[in-house]
């Protein structure tokens, strides 16, 4: 299969052959590895014992996947990922904004998924053949999975959608093995090794690992979901079809793997860490399918996450290739990789990371959903591609590139979100206006929604595209 060609330009009508089942099998597929796996055992840390671990993270899913899937629709509608159709709104250039989010989830999960599936790998092998638990082994291990990972990331969309084809099934029956394998130790009760609830009470440390557990989980995507709908053709499939298979892919592809995460974190007692539990407790018939699980999952997820990034950074320098970025971000993913072995612990590392990357992300998803709504899914996907082409014009200039008015909404949201967030080594100075409880993404939200409705209340209209301004825009050849 050739390697893909396009980066974040936009897809011909007779390329988007994708439909609503490839997205529920990409969206399912890919998330059923450890990295996705790991963020249910999060609960279990922080104190909760089953029932409150398992409402958590549902709740907490189900309010993400109802804020991020309608984000599929606008990739839909323009034909190009999301931080570049997010230019209707922020402007040609304000649009970076939406890259460096995505680039930096993207980069955080990536090198999470990878962290994790490599010290799963190396105690699995300890177990198996006496590996030995070396910086050696560990710096193979993860160099072996970064290898793989890569070479599905450049290959593109295509060899992406095929390998997780394959591994909505086959680590779905992994799965199931895990829970038969894992079932004989399982308990109800909070762990006592967690030393209590996190955040001294249940209702605070509850609400946390709804939002770092379950809604954590569908934001990770508000700038990945466009990567994959930008293939199927709105000529052939409704926004109906395509948002009920969203939700479906999301709701399935991080409840399932996530519930296994509080599962097997219960059973195997994996109060302070994860992966070396998970591996001491497993029986040994189940250890071949546990090595599976950690390799195949993690190269399907991390693959996604590298292909994603590769765009976002190609969108951020538009003379670079996809190709060529997506090897340059590989780079920098492994590398976050051995700093997070060498330099952080799994629980805070996780916490913080997904924590702040809501804040910051969450009043990006609510601007571009207004503007969606706005503009009734009416986009000029070539006035969309004009700071790709360094050029200048079109109905999404604005202010030199900037849409300034939803430029500094965001960063009042993402401002908010930042003071009021709860990490192990920082806590906001709003927090003392929430009783302590974590709200970041709530007050990002909708400082963020509120301050762009209100500074654009005179000219509420968003910019219709037209024969003129697409014209307009392909003429344009001013060099930036």
């Amino acid at each position: 299969m050739p390697v893909e060609q396009h980066g974040v330009d936009t897809i011909p009508e007779e390329e988007r052959t994708s439909g609503p089942r490839d997205l529920v099998s990409i969206l399912l597929g890919s998330n059923l590895c450890l990295g996705v796996i790991i963020f249910g055992w999060l609960p279990p840390s922080f104190g909760l014992d089953w029932w409150s671990s398992v409402t958590s993270v549902v709740v907490g899913t189900l309010a993400g996947t109802a804020l991020t899937a309608p984000l599929a629709l606008v990739s839909l509608r323009t034909a190009t990922n999301l931080s570049t159709s997010s230019g209707a709104q922020f402007g040609v250039r304000g649009r970076l904004v939406g890259s460096v989010v995505g680039l930096l989830l993207a980069l955080g999960y990536t090198a999470l998924t990878v962290w994790i599936g490599g010290d799963v790998m190396v105690g699995v092998l300890h177990r198996l053949f006496g590996l030995p638990a070396s910086d050696l082994s560990y710096g193979l291990v993860y160099a072996l999975l970064s290898a793989a990972t890569v070479a599905g990331a450049v290959y593109g969309y295509r060899v992406l959608l095929r390998m997780s084809r394959i591994l909505a099934v086959g680590m779905t029956a992994l799965l199931v093995l895990g829970v038969f394998a894992y079932a004989p130790h399982f308990t109800t009760s909070a762990l006592p090794e967690a030393g209590g609830y996190l955040l001294g009470g249940f209702w605070p440390t509850w609400l946390l690992a709804a939002v770092a557990a379950g809604l954590s989980g569908p934001v990770a995507f508000i700038t990945l979901l466009g990567d994959y709908t930008r293939y199927i053709s709105p000529a052939r499939h409704s926004s109906r079809t395509v948002l009920r298979a969203t939700w479906l892919g999301l709701t399935a592809g991080l409840l399932v793997p996530q519930l296994f995460g509080t599962f097997t974190a219960y059973a195997a007692g994996a109060a302070l860490d994860y992966a070396g539990p998970l591996v001491s407790a497993a029986p040994g018939w189940y250890l071949v399918p546990l090595l599976l699980a950690a390799s195949a999952g993690s190269v399907g997820n991390a693959g996604l996450m590298l292909y994603s990034m590769g765009l976002d950074l190609d969108a951020i320098l538009p003379r670079a290739s996809r190709t060529r970025a997506t090897y340059t971000v590989a780079v920098v993913a492994t590398a976050c990789v051995f700093v997070g072995h060498y330099a952080s612990s799994a629980q805070d590392a996780m916490t913080s990371f997904v924590l702040l990357l809501t804040a910051v992300g969450t009043p990006w998803a609510v601007i571009t959903l207004i503007g969606f709504v706005r503009c009734r899914g009416v986009y000029d996907p070539d006035a969309l591609q004009v700071f790709n082409r360094r050029s200048r014009g079109g109905i999404y200039w604005y202010s030199a590139g900037w849409n300034i008015p939803a430029t500094v909404s965001w960063t009042l949201g993402a401002a908010t979100g930042l003071l009021a967030v709860s990490l192990p080594s920082y806590e906001g100075p709003l927090l003392t206006l929430t009783g302590g409880v974590d709200c970041s993404f709530l007050l990002s939200g909708l400082v963020g929604g509120t301050a762009y409705l209100t500074l654009t209340a005179r000219s509420p209209q968003a910019p219709v595209p037209s024969e003129a301004s697409g014209t307009e825009t392909r003429r344009a050849s001013v060099s930036q």
